[in-house]
């Protein structure tokens, strides 16, 4: 890990060490949005789950479904990373986030390479590029949809409906963590080959350009991937993966109060999956498997902080260095709510 990154990690551990202390617990509205889950990527065994079955938005992790669905169609030789794709008036309509793909009488409608697609998809969550994907491999957007769905079903996402190929608001559109967990299991264990592409810090096409959204990489060691959204019925989400040691975790959290205590909760489960793999290397940690265990439900109000509760819970495989296990940290509330457009990955995803 680099030294920008221990630091941005010094400042997280910081922060939850300040609000364990303070034991403050978070509003219903976010509890009705916050899932979890940690997953080992190689066994399949499950960490820790927290409302992990439970019905949720998927915002613009939806994405990574359609590029499943386009990283297959690259397989079957359907097209290639060269094959120009070509947007309609409907894609060039949707909502940020958005490339900015356009079409005018005098020079038609925009297109881009599928490697351009797959950029603007991974990097800027760009709302009409799923779209113009959706159109080019299922002749509509509902039927491309339903065929996502379809595929959900044969990965073993039992609990995933895709209304639509962009995760924008939709009350049919619906996941789980879970489901999402397995999503990224089979994007990371399927295509290999094409996974770096979540990776990719930038992309620039004409004068639009952005990094991206997940802030986690290169900050946290070990994260290669894979994907944040945001709505504002779904909150702040993301899916990762991480690599240490021959290990590979997958954490996913929806329901973020901001994009910063989503960062900051992924991180934390992240560092606690690593720390339970040390402890059982090591039998001389096992003597903290008895310490009570606890919750801690944070809410930061504008201006102010409110101490409640800290309510004990079943066993929990997170252990701290001091013998406290902590199962879950539910997210923080941002000191202002800062307006957001109706479109998935809006401006606040993009002005961290």
């Amino acid at each position: 890990m680099t030294a920008a990154g221990f630091s941005k990690m010094r400042l997280v551990a910081g922060a939850l060490v300040a609000l364990f202390a303070l034991g403050v617990a978070a509003p219903a509205s976010a509890q009705d949005r916050y899932a979890a889950i940690v997953m080992d990527a190689r066994t399949n065994e499950v960490l820790l789950e927290d409302q992990a079955d439970e019905a949720r938005f998927p915002a613009s992790l939806t994405k990574m479904m359609t590029l499943y669905m386009l990283f297959e169609a690259i397989e079957r030789g359907d097209l290639t990373l060269d094959t120009r794709l070509t947007a309609s008036r409907n894609a060039a309509r949707q909502p940020p986030s958005r490339l900015g793909l356009a079409c005018s009488r005098r020079r038609g409608c925009d297109s881009i390479t599928v490697d351009q697609a797959i950029r603007a998809l991974a990097v800027q969550s760009a709302n009409d590029v799923a779209v113009m994907v959706a159109e080019r491999l299922g002749g509509t957007e509902s039927r491309f949809s339903a065929n996502m769905t379809a595929r959900a079903r044969e990965l073993g996402m039992s609990n995933t409906r895709f209304a639509n190929a962009s995760g924008l608001p939709d009350t049919a559109h619906r996941t789980t963590a879970r489901d999402m967990a397995t999503l990224s299991q089979a994007l990371w264990r399927d295509f290999p080959q094409y996974y770096h592409y979540f990776q990719t810090p930038s992309f620039a096409w004409r004068r639009t350009s952005g990094r991206n959204h997940n802030h986690l990489l290169g900050s946290v060691e070990g994260v290669d991937g894979i994907k944040t959204g945001y709505t504002r019925a779904s909150g702040f989400n993301l899916a990762t993966m991480t690599e240490r040691g021959g290990r590979r975790v997958i954490v996913v959290v929806l329901g973020g109060e901001t994009a910063a205590a989503r960062d900051a909760q992924v991180a934390y489960l992240i560092e606690g999956a690593y720390q339970e793999y040390a402890r059982r290397a090591d039998p001389n940690a096992a003597q903290f498997a008895s310490m009570p265990t606890r919750r801690l439900d944070v809410q930061l109000a504008p201006g102010t902080l409110q101490a409640n509760s800290v309510r004990p819970l079943p066993p929990s495989p997170y252990q701290l260095s001091q013998g406290m296990v902590i199962e879950t940290l539910s997210p923080v509330r941002a000191p202002i709510d800062e307006p957001v457009g109706q479109g998935d990955e809006g401006s606040t995803e993009e002005m961290e």
